[in-house]
């Protein structure tokens, strides 16, 4: 038997979308932990049945909840299949945000490194400029030129 692991684009925007509210990402984990029936669940939040319903039904077209009638009980329970590819899914976007943290922390220190490299040639640099001008030698190259202003008098 093949799974299939990658979800498509519009299963993406199910997932996301079913998981953007609290009442929804609670009513996940409650079913994660046991089967209930949509009774059950409606009777711990602030508003009415066909509002707990609606959610779940959100829920059931993610495939994040699987819902079956057991006599007049409508029961839901958590589809693990579906929740571990979710898993899956966050866990490559968060490899790939790891890995460009990683490139970036690698070309801050670069650039730090470079910095204090820099700064102590050029500290080096202006003692040695400062007794060459002093001495009447001309700046070296490195150095921009030098403006003077006039006043026009």
């Amino acid at each position: 038997m093949v799974v299939q692991t990658e979800l498509s684009e519009a299963e993406i925007d199910r997932v996301f979308h079913a998981l953007a509210t609290a009442t929804r990402r609670d009513i996940l984990r409650r079913t994660i932990e046991r089967e209930q029936s949509v009774s059950d669940l409606a009777r711990d939040y602030e508003m009415s049945f066909a509002a707990v319903q609606k959610h779940v039904a959100v829920l059931e077209e993610a495939r994040l909840i699987v819902k079956r009638a057991e006599g007049r009980e409508r029961l839901v329970r958590a589809n693990p299949e579906m929740i571990a590819r979710a898993r899956a899914l966050l866990a490559r976007y968060e490899e790939l945000w790891r890995a460009r943290i990683a490139r970036l922390d690698d070309l801050l220190a670069s650039d730090a490194a470079d910095a204090s490299t820099g700064s102590a040639s050029r500290a080096g640099s202006a003692t040695q400029t400062g007794s060459a001008s002093r001495a009447g030698s001309a700046a070296p190259e490195t150095e921009p030129p030098r403006t003077t202003e006039t006043t026009g008098e």
